[in-house]
């Protein structure tokens, strides 16, 4: 079996264990406080006691970790990743059920980042990874900030905090990266919100934008050093 597919099968399988942990986590969430008019949210102690839970998100965490494996193999940053897919997967479905992202579960997942992307350069002895990441924290969650900023009932503070482990996690790997995984946040959050308001289900109230940032991620990761070697070929 080729290394490739090793780190496959490996960040597949860590991947899904850390997702299809995802149910335990959820119940135990603070409820927060909410507008007046948001009265139709799913408490978290429901959410989290849905039926084969678990075995959805595993599936889900599978599949980003195999995608992380084939990106990543033997680079040391594929285990922050490994983190950043698991908690990935939990917190766009906990966003798709409620249209909130839980910082009880962003704010730690800030310094596990931190930690693994320090751990990474330190493996790698490349301080231009490190300094990207920091920028990309800054640049990504200060645009983000922005947005929220101008016009706070269109973005939740919660895809703010996102945006800032996203940053970390795609400057990390390379501005290509970074710029086509942030953007495509956008992009298909974007098609994304066109199409649920075609089907009605964003009538008075916006849609979750956490899940289409982490695929933006996802497509960055795949994708991004992909379309800069285009895009420099003319």
């Amino acid at each position: 079996m080729s290394a490739d597919l090793v780190a496959i099968v490996v960040c597949a399988l860590v991947t899904a264990a850390l997702a299809g942990s995802g149910p335990a986590l959820i119940r135990r969430l603070p409820e927060p406080v909410l507008e007046s008019d948001a009265t139709d949210k799913v408490p978290y102690a429901e959410l989290g006691a849905r039926p084969r839970l678990a075995v959805k998100l595993a599936i889900a965490g599978a599949l980003v970790g195999a995608i992380v494996g084939w990106q990543l193999s033997g680079q040391a940053i594929i285990v922050a990743w490994i983190y950043l897919g698991a908690a990935g997967v939990v917190l766009a479905y906990v966003d798709s059920q409620t249209r909130l992202l839980p910082t009880r579960l962003i704010a730690p997942s800030y310094l596990i980042l931190i930690v693994l992307s320090v751990g990474a350069w330190l493996v790698d002895a490349n301080t231009d990874d490190l300094v990207r990441a920091g920028l990309g924290w800054v640049i990504a969650g200060g645009f983000y900030y922005v947005m929220w900023w101008i016009y706070p009932r269109g973005m939740g503070f919660g895809d703010v905090r996102l945006s800032g482990l996203l940053g970390i996690a795609l400057g990390f790997l390379g501005w290509p990266e970074f710029v086509v995984g942030i953007y495509s946040g956008f992009l298909v959050g974007g098609v994304g919100g066109l199409l649920l308001a075609m089907v009605g289900r964003t009538v008075k109230r916006k849609y979750p934008f956490g899940p289409f940032m982490l695929i933006g991620a996802m497509i960055g990761l795949i994708w991004g050093q992909p379309f800069a070697d285009w895009y420099t070929s003319f």
